[in-house]
């Protein structure tokens, strides 16, 4: 896979992921082909005008409007089509005489070709009270330059307003990207159109796929422009995985044991909701290690664990070890693959377990920032958290940073793979536990079949990341709103059993 996702890991992973590319990203694969294929621009602006059109029902009015680059070329491309279409059409530019340059001076030169013009107003207000049908957003695309300024951010501002007051009238359809919004970045950082419906051309920018962004795109239809090679990107998006099921002979042995040394005195309750992520999970064994303390309370909430007073040594037969949960502070002396709590780790430890091979950590932000500078993380935004992880996850250990949109990184390659699913109730004690133990059951099975010879095991990385899909997953099954995280157990083994309902979001 592109963007040094590699074979191994894309074999592993079972559901798509998609890539969710730069501005320099998508310039760099448009230039390939123009360069090295031989394809005229102008080609990939009219594919990218006639798709976009064709998102457009029939008979209902069109008012363009055109900015001063190529995106304004394409909505010119896309004015001329309709009209010759026959439909109502009307171009509003920002300027009263445009100066158009490349091949939006010649898409200009078409347009008017046909007796096409330009209309101008200088307060945009004015113009949408009267607008029906359609907008067509042509002002900013790939180029954006933002913050907004002159022109622009009056047109965008004119189209919050009207919006905000309910029905105005019309519906937008943004060309590439709406208006204000940066397609390098899943942030908002200012005014920006809310468009019913973006048509993408190529390829998912980041900001189609990452939120808040995404909330301001509507319905997202890429359309397909010739192009003559698979993208490379840094980001790409987690879908929904398709599970495979045990084979009918399989052994309790071949499907993972996980060993979780948590639980101490007062904080019982992580080991047993670790416990039970592993085993809803699909985990063929689970032994919690609590301290001996608080081995009878575990026990007696988890029958389907084998239960065990931590006596300082791992037992025999493990494959992998889940440690830090419920107030341990240490991580065992153990040599094969490991998942990390970050209660389990000192300051500052963070880029030292990335490096040890076989190891995941599971931090959210507060403890992220433990782990690896209490500056590293700038801010809650997506963009900061794309920057810290990727500055970070270099090594041969994968970092799940848990959150809204949670990343999982690392694992020897560059990508970073964001997750959709999940919802604001998830926020609450105890998830991250759960996801732990369904972490440990992902590594456990993978270790198994890693140990047995299998021709593909896949990666550490798509193994983990399919868990964190899951655990989002089961959370958006149950519906919006508070949850207990017990609830996510009888969730999550419903999508195991019935993948065909399984819930994706965007």
């Amino acid at each position: 896979m592109p963007g040094g996702l590699g074979g191994e890991g894309k074999g592993a992973y079972t559901g798509a992921m998609i890539p969710l590319l730069s501005a320099d990203e998508m310039r760099a694969l448009e230039e390939r082909a123009i360069r090295d294929w031989g394809i005229p621009s102008l080609v990939l602006q009219e594919h990218a005008a006639a798709g976009a059109l064709e998102l457009l029902p029939r008979g209902q009015r069109i008012q363009v409007l055109a900015g001063p680059g190529t995106n304004g070329g394409d909505a010119l491309a896309l004015a001329r089509l309709a009209r010759l279409r026959g439909e109502w059409v009307e171009v509003w530019t920002l300027v009263p005489e445009p100066r158009w340059k490349g091949d939006a001076a010649l898409q200009a030169s078409l347009w008017e070709g046909l007796g096409g013009g330009y209309r101008h107003v200088e307060h945009p207000a004015e113009a949408l009270r009267g607008f029906r049908g359609w907008v067509v957003d042509g002002i900013l695309g790939l180029g954006s330059r933002l913050p907004l300024s002159g022109a622009a951010e009056a047109w965008v501002r004119a189209l919050q307003d009207a919006q905000s007051l309910g029905d105005p009238g019309f519906r937008v359809l943004s060309l590439d990207l709406p208006t204000g919004l940066d397609p390098s970045s899943g942030d908002g950082p200012g005014p920006a159109v809310r468009a019913a419906v973006t048509a993408c051309f190529g390829h998912l920018k980041r900001c189609h796929g990452l939120r808040p962004a995404r909330d301001l795109c509507g319905e997202i239809h890429i359309v397909p422009i010739p192009l003559n090679e698979a993208p490379e990107a840094r980001v790409w998006r987690m879908e929904a995985p398709t599970v495979a099921d045990a084979p009918w002979d399989a052994h309790k042995r071949e499907r993972g044991h996980v060993g979780i040394r948590a639980g101490t005195p007062g904080m019982s309750g992580a080991a047993v909701l670790a416990a039970l992520g592993a085993l809803r999970a699909g985990a063929g064994l689970v032994t919690v290690l609590p301290d001996p303390a608080v081995r009878e309370e575990v026990a007696s909430q988890v029958p389907e664990a084998m239960v065990r007073p931590w006596e300082g040594q791992v037992p025999e037969g493990v494959d992998v070890l889940l440690a830090g949960p419920g107030g341990v502070t240490e991580p065992p002396a153990w040599r094969g693959p490991l998942v990390l709590d970050a209660s389990a780790l000192r300051p500052g430890e963070g880029a030292r377990w990335l490096a040890r091979p076989d190891t995941v950590l599971t931090p959210h932000p507060g403890e992220f920032g433990r782990l690896f500078g209490e500056g590293i993380l700038s801010g809650r935004g997506t963009d900061a958290r794309l920057a810290a992880v990727g500055a970070v996850a270099s090594g041969p250990g994968v970092l799940v940073l848990k959150g809204a949109q949670s990343l999982v990184a690392g694992g020897g390659d560059e990508a970073i793979l964001v997750n959709g699913t999940g919802h604001g109730g998830l926020a609450t004690g105890g998830t991250g536990d759960f996801l732990a133990g369904m972490v440990a059951a992902a590594v456990g099975r993978w270790a198994t079949a890693r140990g047995r010879g299998d021709a593909r095991p896949g990666s550490l990385k798509s193994a983990v990341a399919e868990a964190v899909w899951l655990h989002g997953a089961a959370a958006d099954r149950l519906g919006p709103g508070p949850l207990l995280v017990r609830d996510l157990g009888e969730s999550l083994q419903a999508l195991l059993r019935d993948p065909g309902r399984r819930p994706g979001r965007d």
